[in-house]
C-alpha cells in the first residue's frame, strides 16, 4: 500500500495504492491555495471509521447477514502542535437483517479485528527515509 501527495499552489493531488489498484482522490487545497484543506488528524479519523466500515461489510458477508446500512462517528482530541492525538473513540450504528444480539456481536467482533484500530491500539513506528 502506498499514499502520495503533491502540493503546490492550487494543486492538491492525492494517490492511494493497494496492489495494482491505484485510486485519485479529490480533496481541494486550502483558501491559500497551499496545502489541504483537511488535516491529518481528520484524516486519520476517516481512516479509522473506512476501515471499520469495510470490515463490518466483510465479516458480515462471511456471517451470513445482510448489512443495508453503516453509520461510523470517531472523534479524537488533539492538542499543541507536536502532541499525540488522545481520547480516540468510535460508535456505529449497524443496520441488518438481523437480531440486535447478531448485530452487537458483529460489530465487537469487528472491533477486535479491524486493521487500522489493531495498528494503532498496538503502536507503530514511523521512519523518515531521507
Amino acid at each position: 500500500m502506498s499514499a502520495q501527495l503533491v502540493s503546490e499552489l492550487n494543486k492538491h493531488e492525492i494517490i492511494v495504492q493497494t496492489d495494482n489498484s491505484t485510486k485519485g482522490l479529490l480533496i481541494p487545497p486550502k483558501p491559500s491555495g497551499f496545502g489541504s484543506s483537511i488535516n491529518g488528524g481528520e484524516l486519520l479519523l476517516l481512516a479509522l471509521a473506512t476501515c471499520f466500515c469495510n470490515d463490518i461489510y466483510r465479516e458480515a458477508t462471511r456471517r451470513n447477514i445482510a448489512v443495508s446500512g453503516v453509520v461510523v462517528e470517531v472523534s479524537g482530541e488533539f492538542g499543541a502542535e507536536g502532541e499525540s492525538g488522545s481520547n480516540f473513540t468510535y460508535k456505529a450504528n449497524v443496520t441488518a437483517d438481523a437480531s440486535p444480539d447478531e448485530i452487537d456481536a458483529l460489530i465487537r467482533h469487528t472491533d477486535q479485528i479491524a486493521e487500522i484500530h489493531n495498528t494503532l491500539r498496538q503502536g507503530l513506528n514511523i521512519e523518515l527515509i531521507t
